[in-house]
């Protein structure tokens, strides 16, 4: 098995009110260093161990887990989970 890691956040310039909402939270709090918040997604993903999983989780993200015109992702493979 393989741990994957996926991290969806929203593209630079896409307005962001979950995150605006969390800075101005943060800063009525007294937190006032804090500028800008971003808010995006992260999910965990056990896969079969095969040669292809990397070309695999392309096609997830890309047709189902993220908006690709709004929505940038990442993400890493950690190998030999024991399950």
């Amino acid at each position: 098995m393989k741990k994957v890691k996926i991290y969806i956040t929203l593209k630079e310039g896409v307005l962001d009110p979950q995150g605006k909402a969390v800075q101005t939270s943060l800063n009525t709090l007294g937190f006032n260093e804090v500028q800008e918040a971003r808010v995006g997604k992260y999910m965990e993903l056990l896969v079969e161990d095969n040669a292809d999983v990397e070309a695999k989780i392309e096609e997830m993200c890309s047709k189902l887990l993220a908006n690709p015109v709004i929505e940038d992702y990442s993400y890493t493979i950690e190998e030999g989970i024991l399950q």
